[in-house]
């Protein structure tokens, strides 16, 4: 313990005789550890939010798409896009002939591009537009004031619309909206009602939903296809209610027998799955990129231990020949490159910290946290690079010859 002690003040009084040197050292250790930390905290902030967003859609509802996995990112397979879309008549279907829901919902989107919407002289951008029916208010939506979309509505192609929060917000401030009107796109609508925020809402996401009654919708986006379709189950019904809305869509689709689904039915555990599956990639490149500086910082690192045993040669012969061992020099030595290293590890969960907290500024929403995990692994990670990269300089130190050490020039 003695000998421990020891080699970790000589690597003390090593890093403050040479500071600048041991920094620039340690920078790729630092950079892999902030890396590992940042984005560690991140993800867990992400993986916290986004599944509390999903899990306040409700565990009754069922989601159906025409893609696969609905939670995916990137580019989707050519037989996905190539599926026929949904449609309200598929809706209808799971509507009349389903014994196991209590309501289901047609979601149409718009047509590709940035929709605006304007009241007076503010403007507003990428507002999320869709046209649905009043089902839709059991899947989770609460009313801030006014009223939900209503069928009258739909069938007389009304011009009125729903607003989310912040949409609102941003047009009224602190007044009511109801009964002012907004043009979207284009078109003049009169509001009816402001949706409540989401409980959970999307890290740096803003309620900016304009809600449409369904055939509203369609008068106003006429080349709008695409829907999805939102099942509430009758309670304790949810495996049921999929296992018969997969029946009639296989039917009204015309699905062969032979023949896989055209369509996925989603729940609220099997999305957090799908979402949890990219937040595994993420990781993966989070720790190859980490890697590649925890690589070159250890590299660093044996470069300055042999710099530092030619530098100390006379010094090593000297303790050689009072008695010291060749373990008590290889001690020394991968003490040096573990305070070394470790000391870049402290540097780098800082660095990290201060960019999770970044992240918590600039999205409020976000709700970063370091994870005990990833303190630990980038203190042990340090540790480990400092052991490995520091073997062959201690090995090489303790089998100096103590009288040639102690002639070197």
């Amino acid at each position: 313990m003695t000998r421990l002690w020891f080699g970790v003040l000589l690597a003390f009084d090593t890093l403050r005789a040479h500071k600048l040197r041991a920094f620039l050292t340690v920078l790729g250790v630092i950079i892999g550890t902030s890396t590992v930390i940042g984005v560690g905290s991140i993800l867990a902030g992400l993986d916290s939010s986004i599944t509390s967003v999903i899990r306040t859609f409700g565990s009754d509802n069922l989601v159906i798409s025409k893609f696969d996995s609905p939670m995916s990112f990137g580019p989707r397979p050519a037989d996905e896009r190539n599926r026929k879309p949904l449609s309200l008549e598929n809706a209808l279907a799971i509507r009349e002939r389903a014994t196991t829901v209590q309501a289901v919902s047609p979601y149409l989107f718009p047509s590709w591009g940035i929709h605006k919407a304007r009241f007076k002289a503010i403007d507003a951008f990428n507002i999320n537009i869709a046209g649905t029916d009043p089902s839709y208010v059991l899947s989770g939506v609460e009313m801030l004031e006014g009223r939900f979309v209503s069928d009258v509505d739909s069938f007389r192609r009304m011009p009125v619309v729903v607003l989310g929060e912040d949409l609102a917000k941003s047009f009224f401030q602190s007044t009511s909206g109801l009964g002012k009107w907004v043009e979207i796109d284009g078109h003049s609508f009169e509001v009816i009602g402001v949706m409540k925020r989401p409980a959970q809402s999307m890290p740096g996401q803003e309620d900016r939903r304009a809600m449409f009654p369904y055939f509203t919708m369609r008068k106003m986006f006429p080349n709008a296809k695409e829907h999805m379709i939102v099942v509430t189950a009758l309670p304790g019904k949810l495996a049921a209610a999929a296992d018969e809305v997969r029946a009639i869509l296989r039917i009204d689709r015309k699905v062969p027998l032979s023949k896989p689904d055209t369509f996925s039915i989603s729940t609220a555990e099997q999305m957090i799955e799908q979402f949890r599956g990219v937040v595994a990639m993420v990781a993966i490149v989070m720790v190859v990129l980490s890697s590649i500086g925890l690589l070159v910082g250890g590299i660093g690192v044996m470069n300055i231990m042999l710099v530092s045993v030619t530098e100390r040669t006379k010094e090593i012969g000297t303790r050689k020949a009072l008695g010291a061992r060749r373990i008590d020099i290889v001690v020394q030595f991968l003490t040096e490159a573990v305070v070394l290293t470790l000391v870049g590890g402290f540097l780098g969960i800082g660095l990290g910290w201060f960019i999770s907290k970044g992240a918590q500024f600039a999205f409020p929403s976000l709700p970063t946290a370091v994870p005990l995990w990833a303190v630990a692994a980038g203190v042990a990670v340090s540790a480990g690079v400092g052991l490995f990269f520091g073997i062959w300089p201690a090995n090489k130190a303790a089998r100096l010859d103590p009288v040639e050490a102690l002639r070197y020039e």
